[in-house]
């Protein structure tokens, strides 16, 4: 029997396993915790990755995916072909993380994780090709979320540098970017990014479309919306053929003055 692993946080437990340079990784049935944790550990990590294979419940991972900065991380680890994500048959699992060499069973309670590992061959054989049959028979869970990689090198060539500094000081100061209407998701970042350095409506949604962040419609509801909230403002700028096109520009003091760490939480105040 290996050691009994112990840390703070799920990442701690996955730096661990990280660390064996196994070939390849089943994680089943994590947490919503687990999840993020696990994003988080893969994009920080800097030795080669195993090729993660995510078998988790469907319900958990749309909650989880749901937040934009977990997603555009797992997005990043997807194109890289480091994560692949497939969908639980509904029947309960025990949360794990099986290799061919080790498993680690993950028990969360309170402010701590405890990964109780073996590496007995008859144990960690048999939860290995439970594993794998699993994964043979899973659904294919699929992201439509862009990956923040992308997201940021399109932003700074399709609009301005300036834009992709300011989206990146908003998302670094949120935990959550959720997209359920309330607070800010990477819609409305993006839009208010983009008013504070005064760009166009037609620019920001068609990059916003091009890069899978959402549709130009979607762009222009929610434009609407914090007009209506009095967090930006347009005005019309003329072009040689066809409508006017719309310049956004902040429209609020508060908004104007905030230094950049500050920007996500006064925006956040006026929304609420």
């Amino acid at each position: 029997m290996t050691s009994n692993l112990l840390g703070t946080a799920v990442a701690d437990v996955l730096d661990e396993v990280f660390g064996d340079d196994p070939a390849e990784l089943f994680v089943v049935d994590p947490s919503p915790r687990a999840v993020q944790e696990l994003v988080d550990a893969a994009n920080d990590y800097d030795g080669d990755l195993p090729a993660i294979r995510l078998l988790g419940d469907e319900r958990t991972l749309k909650d989880v995916m749901d937040d934009f900065i977990v997603a555009s991380n797992a997005a990043n680890l997807v194109e890289s072909d480091d994560l692949e994500l497939r969908t639980l048959d509904g029947d309960g699992r025990s949360s794990m993380l099986v290799t061919e060499d080790r498993a680690v069973a993950l028990l969360e309670t309170g402010g701590l994780v405890g990964g109780l590992a073996t590496d007995d061959e008859s144990f960690t054989g048999t939860a290995y090709d439970a594993a794998t049959a699993d994964w043979a028979d899973a659904e294919a869970f699929t992201l439509r979320t862009p990956a923040i990689d992308r997201v940021r090198s399109t932003l700074d060539e399709d609009i301005s540098g300036e834009v992709g500094d300011d989206f990146d000081d908003v998302l670094a100061s949120l935990e959550t970017a959720r997209g359920d209407g309330e607070g800010l998701d990477e819609v409305t970042i993006s839009l208010l990014v983009a008013a504070k350095n005064r760009e166009l409506l037609y620019d920001i949604s068609k990059w916003g479309e091009d890069v899978g962040i959402a549709s130009k419609a979607t762009f222009s509801r929610t434009k609407t919306k914090l007009e209506d909230l009095g967090l930006i403002d347009t005005e019309k700028v003329p072009i040689d053929v066809g409508r006017p096109r719309l310049r956004l520009k902040l429209a609020d003091d508060r908004l104007e003055d905030a230094p950049a760490g500050e920007f996500a939480n006064v925006a956040e105040s006026m929304l609420a």
